[in-house]
């Protein structure tokens, strides 16, 4: 037991120094998603994205159809050991599932545990010619309602945004070819170490820009709130949000502000060109919050491992001496009875 507790000791602390560098990196990637937001939000107030006269998108990305088809990402962990993260992702996906029943589901997969989860209940579409297992399986054909069409494994230890465009790239040409009515994407919402939600959000078709359109969220209970809060004070871990409000108001202050831009290519063209990396940039945040999410979860459960280890060496010291005690008790009966019978 003291070695297991120090084991989880120690993965508590690798954990806590994991979490304060994808924060770093969720906090770093901030002030671009929000410049392209604001960007985009500009060139909408100068640029045509509806037709005048029918009043329908000029942009695939933001046409909306009947909801038939739906594409739904899943964004789990690579690994286990992080309490009940895994299986609240699980849970609130299959409930999103429950929701959309009789409807065709293409199950995109991020991580390990729930790309295994979901392989045992639903069929995987193999790849179609030339490619892989791995890529998305777009050219496969239909075999049931919900079904697996794509997996990202290993990935998360080392995110890179490379990772987002392409899983990006693959809804958005989906979508355009109208193979999917819609795209959503399931992910921890990470803030702070005790401020986090498991959330549906809608990645397509686009609505206004800078607003998530959540289906679907679960905050965590009171009693998880004061655990992780206890966990982060003990690994030394901040329990406060960034501050980002005056970087917020700068990058908010390119789309108000009243300025005849002259731009180099017509606004329609930069609208059409943004829009992807918007999409991008959004599935990008959902899974850099869902890495520190992880790291969060792994830290407090580490620490109630800790803690369970030391109150169970503390009972089982108590119960050594115990029996130690009445062995010795025993003994010296004995030497006393056997001097009292010579």
């Amino acid at each position: 037991m003291k070695n297991t507790r120090q084991i989880t000791k120690a993965m508590k602390m690798v954990s806590a120094a994991k979490l304060r560098r994808a924060q770093e990196r969720a906090l770093a990637g901030r002030p671009y998603a929000q410049m392209l937001t604001n960007v985009l939000k500009s060139v909408v107030q100068r640029a045509e994205i509806y037709n005048p006269d029918t009043g329908e998108p000029l942009h695939p990305l933001l046409v909306r159809r009947p909801e038939k088809n739906v594409t739904f990402i899943i964004v789990s962990g690579d690994k286990g050991l992080a309490g009940a993260f895994n299986a609240n992702i699980v849970k609130a996906a299959s409930k999103f599932l429950e929701s959309k029943r009789g409807k065709n589901i293409d199950i995109e997969t991020v991580g390990r545990k729930g790309r295994d989860y979901f392989r045992r209940r639903y069929n995987l579409v193999e790849p179609a010619k030339g490619e892989t297992e791995g890529q998305s399986a777009e050219g496969g054909k239909r075999v049931a309602e919900i079904q697996i069409v794509g997996e990202l494994v290993g990935v998360l230890n080392k995110i890179a945004f490379d990772h987002a465009r392409e899983l990006a790239q693959a809804v958005i040409e989906r979508y355009t070819r109208g193979e999917t009515d819609s795209v959503y994407i399931i992910f921890n919402e990470f803030k702070s170490v005790i401020s986090q939600r498991v959330v549906v959000d809608m990645v397509l078709p686009v609505g206004e820009i800078g607003v998530h359109d959540i289906q679907q969220a679960e905050e965590l209970s009171e009693e998880a709130r004061r655990h992780a809060a206890e966990a982060a004070i003990h690994s030394g871990v901040s329990l406060r949000e960034a501050d980002t409000t005056e970087a917020d108001k700068k990058a908010a202050a390119f789309a108000t502000a009243q300025v005849d831009y002259i731009y180099e290519q017509p606004p329609q063209e930069l609208f059409r060109d943004l829009l992807p990396k918007y999409v991008a940039i959004q599935i990008y945040r959902a899974l850099l919050e869902s890495v520190a999410a992880e790291h969060a979860a792994r830290m407090t459960a580490m620490e109630s491992a800790t803690n369970n280890a030391s109150e169970m060496i503390d009972d089982l010291t108590l119960a050594m001496n115990r029996v130690r005690q009445a062995k010795i008790t025993k003994e010296i009966i004995e030497i006393v009875s056997g001097a009292a019978a010579l």
